[in-house]
């Protein structure tokens, strides 16, 4: 009896032990405690900053966000593992720094060494702006903390538009940029509750990805002061809720030069959607409506724990593949960069530089790699995710262009592999703990599974713990829907999509919820656009462009000339109903509920307009189809067969004598390898036997007719018993407000060998009760 009750002590103390440690996102996060804070007492404050290659780095202190001198500086002084750091008392402060205390920095380094006669301005000490090893430091430049939790403005505002201050190179390196850069905000530390986080497994989410500003910015329901801010978007969680959102998707809301946006109505060096970070701590002080120290995240926390008392998770956007500071000001001179933080202070650890360190390794379109093979950039991603988990109430996270961060050269080359241990890709995975299949504690990893060149596309083949957003399920669904006559989609490739894509995912371990199934996203058409617009037209005037870029490929139609309108409401349901009804996590953008269009522009990141603003001023016809997408939401949410947690089988499980899965021809019989794989077919048919996933409901019958016309449809036996009643159907001739029957409400069709004529480019669903 002894030894069992020590056996069982044991137990219970390891499992008490697993779910403590589980429970936590991290074990060890930013052991060197970088960045700036009050000891607890708040009498003491401390400053610690990473750099490997400076010779010398100043602290300076001001009380004013812009215009004025620093209050004070000081010396740091360089400590173990490259870590510069200082301590101060607050007693000792300049009595003006005793409200918001405002920091930057200012480093030396071998391309220019300290010299006591520097003055801002001047060029004493300068040998080069770029070395053999590409260091670029440059005391002028009043560098921001990477680790700093809170910026005081962007490098250009309405206040100070003349952004040559920060560069190097012959004509801007002594401009100083000490009075108009940004600056750090020491904060105190805060208990401000975030809430509950929801503990929902992935695969019961409905995903709605939303520009935080645009969301609410145009709202009339929302008081003036609160439009396209923080506090506007938690007043935004009835509505996502009633509409049947679980997980609110956050473009990028870390700082990102935006202020600029407010100078003009114009597109004149605009950046609406945000994927140019500043500071990767920072919640950006635009989308904040007080302003004040620690405004903005004080209201972030706000709006998460508003989302999570609604049972609403929220992700945002983050791109850790290259930063705000951009690259070459012109191609092919290395010697003018920006230098707003990072590159200032270490630039070899902070970014992949090319084999003889001149010039930026780029990947990503948008200026340079960051560095994601180095440790020591590692650590910054990983403090700052942890930082968002668990300070501020982040459920899971998008990953920009992730590609990047399976790159396994830091410098000369670009080469991504799943399975190097010391990708940030895999330590990311290491050091969190990713959410279970079944749901609980732990977080959310969706990745954008491509980059630009090298072999950065990389859909299918990221490692286990990653989900991704899957662009093969967005491009083949598209080809099939609007270029059926030159493009050749087989319905075994939509099969394999509807069901999970378990040839992208099967293979490696993963799951149908690690597909998120996608149409249309912020970077492309809206829902709408994808089935009314022939070609992109991004060159139109303001408010909806002008706008550079863009894909010509988009794989969209305007579904033709007759009866044009409705057709392309009905492509436009059928979209979200094969989104809603296919294993895996759907996701939506936001205003794909109600119509939104952005008048074809594809590539909008330029426009802090009513082009991205959502308006939720409907017309009847606008009212109506957010009708039928609550209902498809809900009869998704109802129907766990539509949500597996693993792949569907094609036998029977819980022996009722029907296939977990089956697939069928129109004419009733069961598709085979050559209906599958002929390009010339185009309507199939599945149903699922949803006994087998604990539901009342007996089967659900999912019938999609890419052909023009009309297609008939015998119908599969539904069980014993049981007849098939209609839930929806897409056709025009069933537009209305109650397109999809609620639970008990739906329309009687028959039983096994009845006919059901479905009309051209529509889904129907029936259930067998």
């Amino acid at each position: 009896m002894k030894n069992y009750s020590q056996l069982t002590f044991l137990k219970t103390l390891i499992l008490y032990l697993f779910f403590i440690l589980s429970s936590q996102s991290v074990a060890a996060i930013n052991p060197d405690n970088l960045g700036a804070s009050y000891s607890s007492d708040k009498q003491q404050i401390t400053f610690r900053l990473y750099s490997s290659k400076a010779t010398k780095i100043d602290l300076y202190l001001y009380d004013q966000a812009s215009g004025s001198n620093e209050v004070a500086r000081y010396a740091l002084t360089k400590g173990s593992n490259n870590i510069w750091s200082i301590t101060l008392t607050t007693s000792q402060l300049d009595s003006r720094l005793q409200g918001t205390i405002y920091y930057g920095y200012r480093a030396w380094g071998p391309n220019w060494p300290f010299d006591a006669t520097w003055q801002k301005g001047s060029a004493i000490g300068f040998i080069s702006d770029v070395d053999s090893e590409g260091n670029r430091f440059n005391p002028n430049k009043l560098l921001t903390d990477p680790y700093a939790k809170e910026l005081s403005h962007d490098h250009i505002s309405p206040q100070w538009n003349d952004g040559t201050i920060y560069a190097s190179g012959p004509l801007y390196r002594n401009l100083d940029s000490g009075l108009y850069a940004p600056k750090g905000i020491l904060l105190y530390p805060d208990t401000q509750t975030i809430g509950t986080k929801p503990t929902r497994a992935l695969k019961d989410d409905v995903i709605y990805e939303v520009h935080l500003r645009g969301l609410t910015m145009n709202d009339t329901s929302i008081p003036a002061q609160y439009r396209g801010t923080y506090k506007g978007a938690a007043l935004k969680a009835a509505y996502l809720a009633d509409l049947g959102i679980t997980a609110i998707e956050f473009l990028p809301v870390q700082e990102t030069q935006n202020d600029a946006n407010d100078m003009v109505e114009s597109t004149e060096g605009d950046n609406y959607w945000g994927y140019m970070t500043l500071n990767y701590f920072a919640p950006d002080r635009r989308y904040a409506s007080d302003k004040s120290a620690g405004g903005p995240t004080k209201e972030f926390k706000a709006m998460v724990k508003a989302f999570h008392d609604y049972g609403i998770k929220v992700f945002v956007d983050v791109v850790y593949n290259h930063t705000g500071e951009g690259g070459a000001w012109i191609n092919g001179d290395s010697s003018t960069f920006n230098l707003y933080s990072w590159r200032g202070l270490d630039n070899p650890t902070y970014y992949s530089l090319t084999a003889d360190k001149q010039h930026s390794w780029d990947n990503t379109g948008v200026g340079g790699n960051y560095n994601t093979v180095n440790p020591i950039a590692q650590n910054l991603i990983i403090d700052s995710l942890n930082y968002w988990i668990n300070d501020l109430g982040v459920d899971g996270f998008r990953f920009d262009l992730a590609s990047v961060l399976g790159n396994t050269c830091e410098h000369g080359c670009f080469n991504f592999d799943k399975m190097a241990a010391n990708t940030a890709l895999n330590r990311i995975i290491n050091e969190f703990t990713e959410r279970a299949t079944w749901g609980g504690q732990g977080v959310d990893f969706i990745a954008e599974p491509w980059a630009v060149g090298g072999n950065s596309y990389q859909v299918g083949n990221f490692p286990a713990g990653w989900s991704e957003w899957n662009g093969q399920y967005r491009d083949t669904i598209r080809k099939d829907q609007n270029q059926m006559d030159t493009e050749a989609i087989t319905l075994g490739q939509l099969a394999n999509l509807f069901s999970g894509s378990a040839y992208l995912y099967q293979d490696d371990g993963r799951n149908p919820w690690n597909s998120i199934n996608f149409l249309a996203a912020h970077d492309g058409f809206t829902l709408k656009d994808l089935y009314s617009c022939n070609s992109k037209n991004n060159l139109q005037p303001w408010p909806y462009g002008p706008s550079d870029g863009g894909e010509d490929n988009n794989h969209s139609w305007d579904q033709g000339l007759y009866n044009q309108a409705q057709e392309q409401r009905k492509a436009t349901r059928n979209g979200i109903a094969l989104m809603m009804l296919s294993a895996g996590t759907p996701m939506f953008n936001g205003g794909d509920e109600f119509l939104r269009s952005q008048q074809c522009n594809n590539n909008p990141y330029n426009l802090d307009s009513i082009a991205n603003w959502l308006n939720f001023n409907w017309t009847s016809d606008q009212s109506v189809y957010n009708n039928f997408v609550k209902g498809m939401i809900t009869f998704r949410k109802n129907h766990p067969s539509l949500r597996p947690a693993d792949f569907y089988v094609g036998y029977d499980t819980n022996n009722n004598v029907m296939e977990q899965l089956r697939w069928f021809k129109p004419n009733g019989n069961v598709a085979d390898r050559t209906y599958f794989n002929d390009p010339n077919n185009h309507a199939i048919a599945y149903r699922i036997d949803s006994s087998e996933f604990g539901e009342q409901t007996a089967a659900i019958y999912i019938a999609y007719n890419g052909w023009s016309g009309n297609v008939n449809f015998t119908l599969p036996w539904p069980g014993q018993g049981k007849n098939w009643y209609r839930v929806t159907d897409t056709s025009n001739w069933n537009e209305g407000v109650n397109m999809v029957k609620s639970a008990g409400n739906e329309d009687f069709i028959g039983g096994e060998y009845t006919t059901y004529g479905l009309n051209g480019r529509a889904v129907l669903v029936l259930i067998a009760k």
